[in-house]
């Protein structure tokens, strides 16, 4: 026990010694959120992964997805390599980061209301952002209950409030850079955790031949009548398992925290050493989550999924690993849970002070009263995610649950098309994007509050979510070739950023 608390200790002062030492790099609005678009390859690529990657998909995705398909589940962590990592890397990280600043914006609702010259459209954007962010920082904090009942047997809410406490002393001294100097440091931690994690499951399975010779003879009636699906190539059911990486893969393009980080993109060698380095983060981080929670069923003797939820089956695994293990383990879901939360609560407080408060509420904000208003909304978002996840524990509020798991829907479904079409087409309209925004948020609403209506495929939340990003792709361009078209000349001028002649083109290579 001492040991394990050691290790906590020095964890979170490490954490606090970086946002304090940065503060010298927060001292503007663009430092403060972007680190002044300076930030290198490693620093943002294990950003992008960290934020990328919690708590939520450590103990609750890798042990519901690995319990329900398998080892099939390995496919959702390296669906989130190349289509959420690298593609997103190829894709957008080049393009988003020459129209972001020749638009000079630094949130995705301030994107949206430039390149559309639309004040209403930045404010609605903002809106989404805030409603559906705040209860999915608040799920950060799930997956660190029962391991830390299981690790120090301490009160949850005592956990909740110094993860909270510490998370936002770093953020509101620090920024940006704080958060992907920690995000680094916290991403090391996680790379380390889950190999070590994965080994130690599997040796006290006798190897991996013969884990995967056990889960091979596991059977579950209500789930498939399929001898050996668990140890199978696509599982139990490849309609849903497509369903999960489509939404935790594709979704990354659409979400605001994951997408601003390539607006802080320093160079052309940041991108392309950015792309290999957070692909790989995403093979061992995500690839192992699900690679381990994939063997979840050899120990179907400790679960109790209908008493306990799947929150429990990644802990039921590790119970009786060694304490060092624990240790590391506690602070690997304590490290993915503050860097994705320290991302979270930068985004929204960024976009609801940049694209709300500045020239609405409060007209003539100079630089020193935006960072004000940020710190301010940090500490705000963070207490109030923070106190419904405490609600959420004492009471048991489904409601809560049932809106965190339409967040990332929400958000990718509104934003995900309006924003990659807004990068690569010009004839987006104004009108096609406000179609998207309420399709996307308004169909994940309803597929909360009345999901039994839904067709059977779209009951899931994930099915859900996956369905409106792709539809997203079919209603810009069928909504903005019926449109008005956004002004020529803005247009031009945006797309001409991408040509502008140094060496070569910046739409194939950034400058140093």
């Amino acid at each position: 026990m001492i040991f394990k608390v050691i290790m906590l200790v020095v964890f979170f002062a490490v954490m606090i010694f970086i946002g304090l030492y940065c503060r010298k790099n927060a001292t503007d609005v663009n430092g403060f959120v972007l680190g002044g678009r300076s930030v290198g390859p490693w620093l943002t690529a294990f950003a992008y992964g960290t934020s990328y990657f919690s708590a939520v998909v450590f103990v609750g995705y890798a042990g519901q997805f690995g319990w329900k398909y398998g080892i099939a589940s390995t496919w959702i962590g390296l669906g989130n390599a190349i289509i959420g990592s690298m593609l997103a890397w190829v894709v957008l990280g080049r393009r988003t980061r020459i129209m972001t600043q020749h638009f000079n914006s630094a949130t995705m609702p301030e994107f949206f209301g430039a390149r559309f010259e639309s004040t209403s459209l930045k404010i609605g954007a903002s809106i989404i952002v805030f409603i559906f962010l705040i209860p999915y920082t608040a799920s950060l904090y799930n997956g660190l209950s029962r391991l830390f009942g299981m690790a120090f047997n301490i009160d949850y809410t005592i956990c909740i409030i110094l993860m909270a406490a510490l998370t936002g002393i770093y953020v509101i001294a620090g920024g940006y850079m704080a958060t992907a100097i920690n995000d680094f440091i916290q991403g090391i931690i996680m790379l380390l955790g889950i190999c070590a994690v994965i080994a130690a499951v599997l040796n006290s399975n006798g190897g991996f031949m013969a884990a995967l010779n056990s889960l091979a003879v596991v059977e579950d009636a209500a789930v498939t009548g399929q001898p050996g699906a668990f140890a199978s190539f696509f599982g139990p059911d490849p309609v849903n398992l497509l369903g999960v990486v489509i939404l935790t893969s594709l979704g990354t393009w659409g979400l605001p925290q994951m997408v601003q980080k390539f607006y802080a993109i320093k160079n052309e060698s940041a991108i392309q050493k950015g792309t290999v380095i957070s692909t790989f983060f995403a093979v061992v981080v995500s690839g192992g989550c699900y690679f381990l929670g994939g063997f979840s069923r050899l120990y179907h003797a400790d679960i109790d999924i209908a008493a306990n939820g799947y929150d429990s089956v990644i802990p039921a695994m590790l119970e009786n690993l060694s304490p060092l293990l624990i240790g590391m383990v506690v602070i690997l879901v304590l490290s993915a849970s503050m860097s994705t939360l320290s991302s979270l609560v930068m985004a929204s407080s960024s976009t609801l002070t940049i694209d709300v408060i500045k020239d609405n509420i409060v007209k003539k904000m100079d630089e020193k009263k935006q960072l004000l208003w940020i710190r301010i909304l940090i500490v705000i978002f963070i207490a109030i995610s923070a106190v419904i996840a405490i609600v959420q524990y004492k009471s048991a509020l489904t409601f809560i649950a049932q809106l965190m798991g339409v967040s990332w829907g929400a958000l990718a479904g509104s934003f995900l098309a309006p924003f990659l079409y807004s990068l690569y087409w010009k004839k987006v309209s104004k009108v096609s994007v406000w179609v998207c925004f309420a399709f996307g948020s308004g169909f994940m609403t309803l597929n909360m509050l009345v999901r039994d209506s839904f067709p059977a495929l779209l009951q899931s939340p994930i099915n859900s979510g996956a369905f409106t990003m792709l539809a997203g792709f079919v209603i810009v361009p069928a909504v903005s070739a019926f449109t008005k078209k956004p002004g020529k000349k803005l247009v031009e001028e945006a797309f001409a950023s991408y040509n502008e002649v140094h060496e070569i083109k910046r739409s194939t290579a950034l400058e140093n």
